[in-house]
């Protein structure tokens, strides 16, 4: 519905009220019905969603195509990255939010900072969602709250020209309301669990839900060791748990992305249930690291299984974990992920180790060649450091084609000494395409960094700590950041905007009228940074 359109409405309800509505204003009302377009949470989830799923269509017929995003610990670090992007390059098209388990841990338990064990309240994730939601409507109630300023200045300067650019610009607003894509961890207990959180997460607007492989109540950070991984089967109950909370909640678009760790896992809690030869559970059951033995061998407490007419002794753990054999990660990570698209899920996502282009197509190839369209959330993780991998890469790749090398260390490739050299810039061309290459060869639609606002609030507040309590003074403040912000034409400069005082004034107006009491006046110091 268009501007006028909500204004023309208003009126009509107004006037058929007989005088008791005189008081409110219609145009008013219309300014805070485009100000807060989206109602409830279930409203986002539905919208974005849709988003998603024109994206990945988008991305099947062009792999140039892929999305991005940033992982976000707050709603006012969400709104800024939405704003920065929106400001930066016109649109929010392709770009989402990652909503990270691990700063929330880290970040936003009552328990303090918390490793990525799923010990945080569970109840932290969907809050966390709503924040940002809330947040994001927020930035669109600021800038419409700017044009709907701009077009009172061109209707008193009688430019009916620029009047109607305004409301064109109002009538085609683009919503700082993006994707969440959610981490839910391995689901925080059982099936009935885990699609009791996914209600709560959907409700507060997460179009598209991660969900992990792992043990619930043995859960790690997939670039820590000790993880332990589930069979299919209960991973699948998991799937369906999500697909079931979006469906009976209307979100019938909604996204599950299914991630495995395999690859780093070397150990299961259990073995998988099998009923016959070469089901799901005997496949699972395939990579458990076995002695043979015969019956004669087995002793108190042995756990035994059958394969192929032979007796085996999976070996376990005094924890009471069984082990996987060495070398079958890569196979089992790709048993997972055809298990999961065959059941429900829409997209996967591979933890590795490294971020190499062709060890993830590697996997990726295998996985089309049962399921055609396959596609990747791909985690550009921190806990890879990128210089000095990319520089190992391209180190290999000269010292196999037979190029000289001998002017480089490989024990000592972070060094600065190389960061102008042919190798050091080939290596960050490489870093620069990453994303691109990924795309086009290894079926990475999403492209996300998890942790990059914890790690840019550490080295920002580093910088402005050592300058500000150092000789610099206040001038380390100014310098570093308040100079930066003008300069940079950072809409932040002006706080109490962005905290939504020019929002207050206006409804303080149409409530009270010419009676408001405003803080937008001429002593507001807001007003030196015009």
């Amino acid at each position: 519905m268009s501007y006028q359109d909500h204004i023309i409405e208003m009126s009509q309800l107004v006037k058929n009220k007989n005088g008791a509505w005189d008081g409110i204003d219609p145009e008013a009302v219309a300014r805070m019905r485009l100000q807060n377009r989206f109602k409830t949470g279930l409203e986002i989830a539905k919208y974005t969603a849709d988003i998603m799923r024109k994206d990945m269509a988008a991305y099947d017929a062009d792999p140039s195509n892929y999305t991005q995003s940033l992982g976000c610990w707050h709603g006012f670090v969400a709104q800024q990255k939405m704003i920065a992007v929106k400001r930066h390059f016109g649109t929010t098209k392709r770009r989402y939010i990652y909503l990270s388990g691990w700063m929330i841990a880290a970040l936003r338990s009552e328990f303090g900072p918390l490793p990525d064990q799923s010990m945080h309240e569970k109840t932290s994730v969907p809050a966390l969602i709503e924040e940002i939601y809330t947040f994001l409507k927020q930035a669109d109630a600021r800038e419409l709250g700017g044009l709907f300023r701009d077009l009172d200045a061109a209707r008193k300067a009688g430019d009916q020209a620029k009047e109607q650019q305004i409301q064109d610009k109002i009538d085609n607003f683009e919503t700082h309301v993006v994707p969440i894509i959610a981490d839910i961890d391995a689901g925080f207990g059982n099936a009935e669990a885990t699609y009791l959180l996914a209600k709560k997460m959907i409700e507060a607007g997460a179009c598209a839900i991660q969900i992990e492989n792992q043990v619930s109540d043995e859960k790690q950070c997939g670039h820590q060791d000790g993880k332990v991984t589930v069979p299919h089967e209960d991973f699948i109950q998991k799937l369906r748990a999500v697909r079931y909370a979006f469906l009976e909640l209307g979100v019938d678009n909604g996204v599950i992305v299914a991630r495995t760790d395999s690859l780093g896992a070397g150990l299961t809690k259990q073995i998988a249930y099998s009923k016959t030869p070469g089901d799901l559970g005997d496949q699972y059951n395939a990579f458990l690291d076995c002695d043979e033995i015969t019956p004669a061998d087995v002793t108190n407490g042995d756990v035994v299984i059958t394969r192929n007419g032979k007796l085996l002794r999976p070996k376990r753990l005094p924890s009471n974990l069984f082990q996987f054999r060495a070398g079958t990660g890569e196979d089992r990570c790709v048993l997972d992920c055809i298990t999961s698209l065959q059941n429900g899920a829409d997209l996967l996502w591979i933890e590795t180790e490294k971020p190499h282009v062709e060890q993830i197509a590697g996997m990726v190839d295998r996985i089309r060649e049962v399921v055609p369209n396959a596609k990747l959330a791909y985690n550009n993780s921190p806990s890879f450091n990128w210089t000095l991998k990319f520089r190992e890469q391209v180190f290999e790749e000269w010292a196999k084609e037979g190029k000289d090398v001998s002017a480089y260390d490989k024990a000592k490739l972070m060094s600065a000494e190389y960061d102008a050299t042919p190798l050091g810039i080939e290596a960050d061309q490489k870093i620069r395409s990453f994303q691109a290459d990924g795309a086009k060869r290894a079926g990475i639609f999403h492209h996300l960094i998890t942790l990059p606002t914890y790690h840019t609030a550490a080295l920002s507040t580093d910088n402005l700590a050592k300058e500000y309590f150092g000789e610099q003074g206040m001038l380390g403040y100014v310098l570093g950041v308040q100079r930066q912000e003008i300069r940079n034409g950072l809409p932040c400069v002006k706080h109490q905007n962005m905290s939504g005082s020019d929002i207050g004034d206006d409804h303080k107006e149409y409530f009270a009228g010419e009676a408001a009491l405003k803080a937008g006046g001429v002593h507001n110091t807001m007003n030196q940074f015009a």
